[in-house]
């Protein structure tokens, strides 16, 4: 199978599995995927580097993916 389907495929299982997470790319990058996005939690984050492994046994994965802080502010903001 060819690397363009097989990442596809990723998105795909991405988009329908537990995270159901749009927001993350993967690109081909010569011989390796990218993955980049925003992800809601740190097990989102190990979800989708799972199911990335899963489907592109042997391709070399590179995860830059970014939590998204998610708990309310710990000082007030002030204005000016």
């Amino acid at each position: 199978m060819n690397l363009e389907y097989r990442v596809a495929h990723v998105t795909e299982r991405l988009a329908e599995g537990p995270c159901s997470e749009l927001g993350v790319r993967a690109e081909i990058r010569g011989e390796t995927v990218l993955l980049t996005g925003t992800v809601p939690s740190a097990r989102c984050r190990e979800d989708i580097r799972r199911v990335a492994h899963e489907e592109l046994p042997g391709v070399p994965v590179h995860c830059d993916l970014v939590i998204a802080e998610s708990r309310p502010p710990d000082h007030c903001e002030e204005l000016a």
